[in-house]
């Protein structure tokens, strides 16, 4: 090994060695103290006031006021007469006094539990003041259930208005709308309606309220566009088939109404419906729904109309005997009987024909071979089978395929000459255009017009203003689909209704063309049956619907029944159902 490395050493020795840390404890004398608990006052508590002064404080005090018509003026005191010492032959009676009980007044719903609605509602002068005074003029003075229905308007977010065609829901909302606007109680308004009332509501809002500035949506993409995004109009009109197709613009989140009103609101019936879908989206603050057919068919249109008026008022499956207490609050009905004691009265009759030979020789063969077939088709027949044949034999009640004979038809131009004698008009309903076109042909003499679907709409405000003016025009003829809603022809003293259409709903409205406001002679409608038909039967089906109506909605009550069950329809034929299909149409 070399001498420079270094060696290790076999053993470590390790020895041990004590550390002593002397500790000393001494005493402190600020603990050697005795603790002394002490109490004192606290002057918070002694002085008055006992609360501590945060400065001087502003109080910033904040008004919201609302603006009212001006009533009128009382009427001034009669002068008191002195009586004579000498005795006078008959005292006057007294001044007649307004009955206070009989002014309309503002009154909220019972849900309305928000104290500055009430306080609003409470300080409202009474209607009849209000379109007494200046600041709001009428062409005249509403009737008294015009007032009755613009105070139950007003107050309510959830409203239906289900008067009877011809009672004036246009002019009681119009107004109602008009004071609301007055009053600061809304700011932006849309109103939808079907489009061939789009010029009857511009007329009428021209008409009750001039000062109300509004714009019709129409025109191309650009232009609706701006009006539904941009436009600071107050009120905007449109109709449905536009507001579908506008359902982008309808849903930008900046579009909000405080008022949306749907017209003839029976449009959205069919819950799954685009346009039901649409009308639904709308964001808006108040709801109010214009029918007079709320229930056309069966209480689910009622159910699905309060799906846009107040979604959630009325659960899933509810009974129909408990409709009349849910409701009860949101919807207004009247119908002419009661509240138009003073209206000239309406006649109907039901004028029963036979066929012609060449008719009755069609309709025979066409019914026994139409029972035939549907005896056939055994198990896979259904209620469109029976349709299909009841419109096949509805027809030949109309008209005689080969040869064109109608009984309808000659009593028609008989009954015609004794309008026309007497200057008078009158309205003939079809289902079909083509019987239309045939019953022009005939009435020639008496200057017809025709007002259905193959009019386009530029023409038809100028049909119905000619029908209206001209005095060689007689006779006006229109196919329910396009004649039978939002029309005023109260010009018109007759109704003939050509056949029969399947909902009596839609004859009610057909015949209040003439049967409304404004009306100064009788109304006399003719409903034309043909004898031992499909048509004398599909009569009796009218009756019963209408009854349904009348029981659930007119009267508050609910019904007996609910539609037409399957066994009924094919009852009309003496079919029995089969049993997979016996379930309610």
């Amino acid at each position: 090994m070399d001498d420079a490395e270094e060696t290790l050493p076999d053993r470590v020795d390790v020895e041990s060695c004590t550390v002593d840390i002397p500790v000393e404890a001494r005493s402190m004398p600020r603990f050697d103290r005795p603790l002394a608990a002490t109490c004192r006052e606290a002057r918070l508590l002694n002085d008055n006031p006992w609360v501590r002064s945060l400065g001087k404080l502003t109080l910033d005090i904040t008004t919201e006021g609302w603006r009212f018509p001006t009533p009128t003026d009382p009427p001034p005191a009669p002068p008191k007469s002195v009586p004579a010492r000498t005795q006078s032959p008959v005292a006057e009676p007294p001044p007649e006094r307004v009955n206070s009980d009989a002014l309309h007044r503002l009154r909220p719903p019972r849900d309305t539990i928000v104290f500055k609605e009430r306080l609003l509602y409470l300080l409202q002068p009474p209607l009849e003041n209000v379109f007494g005074g200046r600041q709001v003029t009428v062409p005249f003075k509403p009737y008294p259930y015009q007032m009755e229905g613009i105070a139950f308007l007003m107050p309510r977010h959830a409203a239906i208005l289900a008067d009877e065609m011809g009672l004036g829901k246009t002019v009681q909302t119009i107004l109602a709308l008009r004071l609301m606007f007055h009053t600061a109680m809304i700011r932006n308004v849309l109103l939808v309606c079907p489009k061939p009332l789009v010029n009857n509501w511009m007329r009428e809002l021209r008409t009750w309220a001039a000062d109300l500035p509004f714009e019709v949506i129409s025109g191309d993409l650009a232009a609706r566009r701006f009006a539904w995004t941009a436009s600071k109009c107050p009120l905007k009109l449109v109709n449905y088939e536009l507001l579908t197709r506008d359902v982008e613009f309808v849903n930008d989140e900046t579009v909000r109404f405080d008022v949306v009103v749907l017209d003839e609101a029976q449009r959205i019936k069919n819950k799954e419906s685009k346009t039901a879908q649409v009308v639904r989206s709308l964001q808006r603050d108040r709801s109010w729904a214009l029918t007079g057919t709320p229930i056309e068919n069966s209480t689910e249109d009622l159910v699905n109309l309060f799906a846009f008026v107040d979604e959630g008022r009325i659960p899933a499956e509810t009974p129909a005997k408990r409709l009349p207490a849910l409701i009860g609050d949101t919807i207004l009905r009247r119908v002419k009987e009661d509240v138009m004691k003073d209206m000239p009265p309406k006649t109907i009759r039901d004028v029963t024909l036979e066929l012609t030979p060449a008719q009755k020789e069609a309709y025979q063969l066409a019914e026994k071979e139409g029972v035939i077939h549907l005896n056939e088709l055994g198990a896979t027949i259904t209620v469109q089978h029976v349709f299909e044949l009841v419109m096949r034999l509805k027809q030949i009640c109309n008209f005689d395929p080969r040869t064109g004979q109608s009984a309808k038809l000659e009593q028609l131009v008989a009954d015609m000459a004794e309008v026309a004698a007497s200057n008078r008009k009158a309205i003939v309903f079809s289902q079909w255009v083509e019987p239309l076109v045939r019953i022009a042909e005939a009435l020639e003499e008496f200057g017809p017009l025709q007002f259905h679907g193959r009019i386009s709409q530029r023409e038809r405000q100028e049909v119905l203003d000619r029908f209206q003016k001209d005095p060689n025009c007689h006779v006006i003829l229109m196919s329910y689909a396009t004649g039978s809603v939002g029309l005023n022809l109260q010009f018109s003293n007759y109704v003939f209704l050509f056949d029969r259409w399947w909902n009596p709903a839609i004859e009610d409205q057909a015949i209040n063309r003439a049967h409304r406001i404004g009306q100064k002679s009788p109304v006399f409608v003719t409903r034309f049956i043909a004898q031992d038909t499909i048509e004398g039967r599909i009569a009796e089906v009218l009756e019963k619907k209408r009854e349904l109506f009348n029981e659930l909605v007119a009267q508050n009550q609910p019904p007996a029944r609910l539609g037409m069950t399957e066994e009924e329809i094919f009852g009309l034929f003496d079919i029995p159902a089969r049993p997979r299909t016996a379930r309610a149409a």
